[in-house]
């Protein structure tokens, strides 16, 4: 029988016997299988519910739907229905054998028993089943020692790593992805050596995979808590060369005249987790929005954060990614990497074109933090002054707290006072920001003169010189030569536009 803990913590919703009951009655056997076997060993409580049946799971989720007057989404192509009640997601499935063929990862799906579906599962931890049968409720099923695996912290392969990855190479990126998802500080998890050494050799068949779903691993890999310990399984094995080739290229420490630059690929690491942690920790203090355009389109609504964003991860990961193609040395400054932030923005959009993410606002979000993600240092070279922190909070609009979270993760030096000089300027930079926001207004910077405007008083058509007018005006103001007024606005406006010969229109 099972733990008691187990099934007082993890059993005890009534959905579970139920699930058992009509299992019973249909002469059919069931059983939780998968995550929530596994995070309740961790002491995780999860939502998400994976009921294998060795039947029809289609049958059983109707059944069970019935009996909760819940309605049920059946998708008979791939022989699952699902269901949801107060507040859980259960998917019911049939029990299955799978065979592959080298050429693609779809299998071959054929009836079978647990075991046969156990045996398909891509790693011993997630082999692991709870009986739901009234006999032996709350039983663990685990043929393969997923248990012994969770306690040692080891992510294994119920059958030869090389079958196992060659049926599916997704398995590789989830092995991955895994140890970045289980680990924490008190129990890192490892994936074991025949298997890393498998995914080494067996890299090549990533390419049977599509782009999208390969994407989607590193998505959830970002939103880790620790996502360098995914990308560093990733390089040790060869994967990251086929995924993200751009950033291998960071590797590496060049030296000359006994001058070298840090390692920019470790570097990089270390801010995708510094942005984690932050982030995290700005969410629990409801420090950060998102903006979404109002029904009507006319501006844009905040909502408090509540869960991380995986594209400010994104913007971490490639911040530096221009780095290789803008090194240069220079024999007094030293190795330098000028306009690397611009020429990371221009690969962003090639880097998600091949993996076939998403080139909407979500790409120009990421475009926009890699290529201001170093203004604010260059600001402190400024000193600070109002006119350049108008124009970064203009370029950065609502995403200016992203940027600045960002710019905070980047702070990295094995030099105690570099860190302790950088963390003041970022301050000063930060304190900077609110103090000419509350007062300029800039984050959400509207044109007081709009083009409608400008033809109407100087009788113009649409041209260019309607552009020209309005630009001149939106700089003076950003440059603190005019407030952000309309009367001084109008008043800047026709006085410039008397010096391209223009005129107002009698009324």
């Amino acid at each position: 029988m099972a733990d008691s803990t187990i099934i007082e913590g993890f059993l005890n919703d009534p959905i579970f016997p139920l699930v058992g009951e009509e299992a019973s009655r249909l002469g059919v056997r069931a059983f939780v299988i998968g995550g929530y076997v596994r995070d309740a060993f961790l002491g995780r409580r999860g939502t998400d519910i994976d009921i294998v049946v060795e039947g029809s799971g289609i049958s059983l989720a109707e059944a069970v739907a019935s009996r909760l007057h819940a309605h049920v989404a059946v998708y008979r192509n791939f022989g699952t229905a699902m269901l949801k009640t107060r507040g859980l997601e259960l998917e019911f499935v049939g029990a299955r054998k799978e065979s592959y063929r080298r050429e693609s990862r779809k299998p071959i799906v054929e009836d079978g028993t647990l075991e046969d579906d156990q045996l398909r599962r891509d790693f011993t931890i997630n082999a692991m089943a709870f009986s739901l049968q009234k006999d032996d409720f709350g039983a663990l099923v685990d043929p393969f020692g997923g248990i012994r695996d969770l306690a040692s912290g080891i992510i294994r392969t119920p059958l030869d790593p090389d079958v196992t990855f060659s049926d599916d190479p997704l398995r590789m990126l989830r092995a991955v992805r895994f140890a970045a998802k289980l680990s924490t500080p008190d129990r890192p998890f490892t994936v074991v050596p025949e298997s890393l050494d498998a995914m080494s050799r067996m890299k090549d068949r990533l390419s049977i995979l599509s782009k999208e779903r390969i994407a989607d691993e590193l998505c959830k890999m970002l939103l880790t808590e620790r996502p360098s310990v995914a990308f560093e399984l990733m390089d040790r094995t060869g994967l990251l060369e086929y995924i993200l080739p751009q950033l291998v290229r960071l590797k590496g420490i060049e030296t000359v005249d006994g001058k070298g630059h840090k390692d920019n690929f470790s570097h990089t690491l270390k801010v995708v987790d510094h942005v984690s942690s932050l982030e995290r920790e700005a969410i629990g203090k409801g420090l950060l929005h998102d903006y979404t355009a109002s029904e009507d389109g006319a501006e844009l609504v905040g909502k408090v954060r509540t869960e991380p964003c995986v594209w400010l991860r994104w913007a971490a990961l490639l911040h530096d990614i221009g780095k290789p193609s803008s090194k240069r040395f220079d024999p007094q400054q030293g190795w330098t990497f000028h306009g690397h932030e611009v020429i990371g923005a221009k690969m962003v959009p090639k880097i998600f074109q091949d993996l076939k993410m998403p080139l909407n606002e979500k790409m120009k979000y990421v475009q926009k933090l890699v290529g201001l993600h170093h203004r604010p240092v260059a600001l402190v070279d400024d000193q600070v002054t109002d006119s350049a922190v108008r124009r970064l909070l203009f370029d950065a609009g609502n995403d200016i707290d992203d940027l600045m979270l960002l710019c905070n993760a980047d702070i990295t030096s094995k030099n105690p006072a570099k860190v302790v000089r950088l963390r003041q300027n970022y301050d000063r930079v930060k304190e900077k920001l609110v103090e000419v926001e509350a007062k300029d207004a800039i984050r959400n910077f509207k044109n007081p003169i709009t083009g409608e405007y400008v033809m109407s008083v100087f009788g113009l058509p649409p041209c260019n010189t309607i552009g020209q007018i309005k630009d001149h005006v939106k700089e003076a103001i950003l440059d603190g030569v005019i407030d952000n007024d309309f009367a001084q606005a109008d008043a800047l406006m026709r006085s410039f536009a008397a010096t391209l010969g223009l005129s107002p229109q009698d009324k």
